[in-house]
């Protein structure tokens, strides 16, 4: 793992308690810079300025950034993805979240874990980097939320995933597109075919896995059959009008169960409007308050990790689409700090 913060870390411990106040006492957790005493513009490049990984003795979560984006097939960029995630992760105040009521961060000891390394010319050599280095960290930590990146990286990190949690998993997809192609232009690693992979390797539970959010034409009219034959059910994205939020999440709910469950969120599951800056963006998405209110209906499920891919800074503006990103994992986090109640 490489790190990109500063080597002079304002979480040394000879000046911790100047910097971030008191600690929680129960699990003397290092929370990230408040923001009434250090500006939210200044600070570590940490994301929402938390420690990093090397600050902190135990820890619970690492966010860990994943900059590959060689298996992008329109447009690339998602290798920025990180940066920026971790820049507009500076707008978040992350004391108290009044929706979940938890402070999250005096709950769980979370940190940022840098960057992994992944070869940016050989997809096959970068997807056993993300696959070790994945796996290396949750021996150290309890969970981890990924930053991509693009959707090829899922494939890898459900590898580890199953190693860490001793077998197949549930995956909850939001997504615009299935991701579940066999291959492009006869390569079978890209970010449109990573479940197909997961499912001949039997990564994730066949009776409790859907995708989230899935809208537009397709490649062929065989592309739903193919998907529902490897154990996927879709909650259409027109049906947050005509079903409801509510329905939505109890159908997550009744499929997942008590599974352990994985949450893979590609940011072009929203709307344009609300996430421009992504490599193959797709109309009439879902809005950012309906994929808030989908993720906090799921509070109480047995969350184990996540990731969050495919934001593409450079067709971005004003940060929305990084914002978004963050702000997800923000929420992601804040379920972590709800289930260990």
């Amino acid at each position: 793992l490489l790190c990109g913060c500063l080597d002079h870390s304002p979480y040394n411990h000879c000046s911790i308690k100047i910097i971030l106040g008191t600690m929680n006492k129960k699990k003397d957790t290092i929370q990230p810079l408040d923001g009434t005493k250090v500006p939210r513009f200044a600070g570590p490049s940490t994301f929402a300025r938390l420690p990093e990984i090397r600050d902190v003795e135990i820890c619970d979560i690492a966010v860990l950034g994943i900059p590959f984006d060689a298996g992008t097939s329109f447009r690339p960029g998602a290798r920025f993805g990180p940066q920026s995630v971790r820049q507009a992760s500076r707008h978040l105040r992350t004391n108290y979240h009044p929706n979940y009521d938890e402070e999250p961060f005096k709950v769980l000891q979370v940190a940022d874990a840098g960057d992994l390394v992944c070869n940016p010319f050989k997809i096959d050599e970068a997807i056993k980097q993300i696959e070790q280095g994945a796996t290396k960290l949750l021996n150290k930590v309890d969970n981890i939320i990924s930053i991509g990146g693009d959707h090829t990286i899922a494939f890898p990190l459900l590898r580890a995933i199953n190693k860490k949690f001793n077998g197949p998993v549930a995956l909850v997809h939001f997504d615009a597109h299935l991701d579940t192609w066999d291959t492009y232009f006869g390569a079978p690693y890209t970010h449109g075919t990573p479940f197909r992979r997961a499912r001949e390797e039997n990564l994730f539970l066949n009776d409790a896995s859907m995708h989230v959010g899935i809208r537009g034409p397709l490649y062929s009219r065989d592309d739903l059959k193919n998907d529902e034959d490897l154990g996927f059910k879709i909650v259409h994205c027109d049906e947050f009008q005509s079903q409801g939020i509510d329905k939505i999440i109890k159908r997550i709910r009744d499929r997942v169960g008590s599974n352990p469950l994985y949450l893979s969120i590609d940011i072009d599951v929203l709307d344009p409007a609300f996430a421009p800056g992504t490599g193959t963006p797709e109309i009439a998405g879902i809005t950012s308050r309906e994929i808030l209110n989908v993720l906090r209906g799921l509070s109480g499920l047995n969350l184990i990790s996540a990731d969050v891919v495919e934001v593409s800074p450079v067709y971005d503006h004003a940060e929305i689409t990084s914002l978004a990103a963050a702000t997800i994992i923000y929420e992601i986090i804040n379920l972590f700090a709800k289930k260990s109640r």
